[in-house]
């Protein structure tokens, strides 16, 4: 009767293990063990020079809790998306640790983050234990993607300021809330309903020479991890007489 049993307990044996090995591919909650350090100046916050074109936006958003990323970044698609990231050392660290936006790109001493000093202490359990974190200077850390969450914000566009008004537009997107991805940007024209896809210049920056001419309508494309795909259409359009420097609520926002 054993040995009759025995093909039977193999199969079963390969089908759990696969289930596991399918379950843990697809987990899209579950924690991935790093490395982070933080920023080596002494500002707190980060830094308004980051790859993502944010400016000093990107040292203050989220309070300052930022990071640069290195595989993250993925080629600006990663600018911010945000994520949580709690350190390992048990005298230092708590078990929630700290919820950060990505805004630069960098890594060094086989990190996945480096983050602000501000968001780097918060890691820690206590003030003290933040001071000797920061000593540290780099730890073990796992972290996961989490949705943003910026309450009684719209997402936002912020023309920025080497555009120039009408030969060439440039704008990153402020506030953007949920877990996914902007992976296009469609500007069109209202009264003719000519459309053209943008270009990303570089990290969160889009951009286009010659945009068509009028208040401006645009969509953006969200993707996910799960592979879905939307467009979400802003209420709100880019007004006719843009300007390099200037904000404008879209009116629209992701739910969360």
């Amino acid at each position: 009767m054993a040995l009759s049993l025995q093909p039977l307990l193999i199969l079963f044996t390969t089908l759990l293990f696969k289930q596991i090995l399918a379950e843990a591919a697809t987990c899209s909650n579950c924690f991935t063990h790093s490395r982070a350090a933080h920023y080596p100046n002494s500002d707190e916050q980060g830094t308004d020079v980051g790859a993502c074109g944010f400016g000093s936006f990107g040292a203050t958003i989220n309070g300052g809790d930022v990071s640069a990323a290195s595989d993250l970044y993925r080629n600006g698609v990663g600018c911010g998306a945000c994520y949580q990231v709690r350190c390992s050392i048990s005298n230092y660290c708590s078990d929630k640790g700290v919820t950060v936006v990505i805004t630069d790109q960098g890594s060094g001493h086989n990190t996945d983050f480096i983050l602000s000093q501000r968001a780097f202490g918060r890691m820690a359990q206590t003030t003290d234990a933040a001071a000797s974190l920061l000593a540290v200077g780099v730890v073990d850390i796992e972290y996961r993607r989490v949705s943003c969450s910026y309450p009684n914000k719209n997402i936002t566009i912020k023309i920025d300021d080497s555009s120039n008004y009408p030969h060439y537009l440039a704008f990153v997107l402020w506030y953007q809330q949920g877990d996914q991805d902007i992976t296009a940007v469609q500007l069109c024209e209202n009264q003719n309903s000519v459309c053209k896809l943008l270009d990303r210049s570089h990290g969160a920056v889009w951009t286009t020479t010659s945009p068509p001419s009028g208040p401006l309508s645009f969509r953006m494309l969200l993707s996910g991890e799960d592979g879905d795909e939307s467009w979400i259409v802003p209420v709100n359009n880019i007004p006719q007489n843009w300007k390099g420097g200037e904000t404008y609520d879209t009116g629209v926002q992701i739910n969360v």
